[in-house]
């Protein structure tokens, strides 16, 4: 296997280095890791071409003789890579990995938000109705759901995620250098500005929806409100909560599974202690799924000193921390269901663990960093209606 390895400094003049630029440009065979380019000459640009080879660090300095350095971190050459020529539109679209880069601004803008992350927090909101008993088929309630929906997945969620790629873009200079901030796809004012839209629109939408409630005093708002704010400590320095894989990882299942499930339910009922502690507990398999998507992030994570569980652990040891998260969560809830007297719904949630399971062996503990979407494709859609049917189950 070949591997590239560090190269120091070399010294060029000025049209030498211009030279070299636009030969290490058109190579497409060169991978280097952890590349970036700063430029002393404001007259000499990269070629688009030279930007998107990932990790490069790259500098010209104007100083009479020009001094063009390269750092490499020795890489595998085989590494998957993915560019503007080889991403997929679909995957741009929806915010994942393997995206193909775009100039048109509200499709980056849409990116950013990551619409493959909305579904949990909407069938959040639907676990969290149901739960509540009073949800009815008529035209109010539905446009009610409608409108938490909305708060809980495009504007929140999209806040949170357009807030972590912002506070990320370090990492995913190494890791994804071709997504829209590290690549300069888009500027910092229209991220922050989209930031700050996405955050009002979502509190706007949950005080209008406690007013619409009548509620007296305003929970759909303050959980808006405490959301946004794990949101921010999770990304943001100083607390920053993804550098440490157990606290980060608990509060980002938290804001996927109880959250939106209380917003729900407090939107057409009471929120119960109960409810409160039973969806707390649902959160720890939320735990297992965050740490599903610390495998693909191990290298930048390992770089920048983030301590996710694939980083502290170790791939193999994380991988059954992972699945022991989600499974053994999944199976004390139908232990709960079965000792409060409900033992067909405790027998329908067993049932939906088992493919789940199967899953788990079949992909992603093969091999979690290859299969880790082929397998959350596979498995989270059991899990969800594993959320339904507990949220059934405490309704009656």
């Amino acid at each position: 296997m070949m591997r590239c390895h560090r190269i120091e400094s070399i010294e060029f003049t000025e049209t030498e280095s211009e030279m070299v630029a636009l030969a290490l440009s058109s190579s497409s065979s060169l991978l280097l890791s952890g590349l970036r380019l700063r430029l002393g000459l404001t007259s000499l640009r990269p070629p688009r071409a030279l930007r998107t080879l990932p990790s490069q660090h790259l500098s010209l300095r104007a100083a009479g003789r020009k001094r063009l350095t390269i750092r490499a971190a020795e890489t595998d050459t085989n590494k998957d890579t993915a560019t503007s020529t080889s991403g997929s539109s679909f995957n741009q679209l929806l915010g994942i990995k393997g995206a193909k880069q775009e100039t048109d601004i509200w499709k980056i803008r849409l990116q950013l938000t990551k619409p493959v992350t909305w579904p949990p927090l909407v069938w959040g909101v639907v676990c969290g109705a149901a739960a509540s008993g009073n949800f009815h088929w008529n035209l109010e309630d539905v446009a009610k759901a409608i409108l938490c929906m909305i708060m809980s997945g495009p504007c929140l969620t999209g806040y949170t995620q357009t807030l972590n790629d912002w506070y990320d873009r370090d990492i995913d200079a190494i890791n994804e250098p071709y997504r829209p901030i590290p690549s300069g796809a888009i500027s910092e004012n229209e991220v922050i500005t989209q930031i700050w839209v996405l955050l009002l629109g979502g509190l706007g939408l949950g005080a209008l929806l406690d007013v619409w409630a009548g509620h007296k005093f305003p929970i759909v708002f303050y959980l808006a409100v405490g959301g946004s704010l794990v949101s921010y400590i999770y990304s943001a320095p100083p607390l920053k909560l993804k550098q440490n894989g157990w606290i980060g990882n608990f509060a980002l299942g938290c804001s996927y599974i109880s959250l939106p499930w209380w917003a729900g339910q407090a939107l057409f009922g009471t929120l119960t202690p109960d409810i409160i502690v039973l969806t707390l507990l649902y959160s720890i398999a939320g735990l297992g799924i965050a740490i599903v998507n610390d495998f693909k992030s191990i290298e930048g994570d390992r770089t920048l000193g983030l301590q996710s569980l694939p980083v502290a652990f170790g791939i193999d040891t994380a991988k059954w921390i992972c699945v022991g998260a989600i499974d053994i969560t999944q199976l004390s809830v139908a232990g709960y269901l079965l000792g409060s007297g409900k033992p067909f719904y405790a027998l329908a949630l067993l049932g939906l663990i088992l493919p789940q399971v199967y899953f788990q062996f079949q992909y992603f503990l093969k091999d979690p960093v290859k299969y880790d979407v082929k397998y959350q494709a596979s498995a989270q859609p059991f899990l969800v209606l594993g959320l339904l049917v507990t949220a059934l189950a405490t309704s009656h």
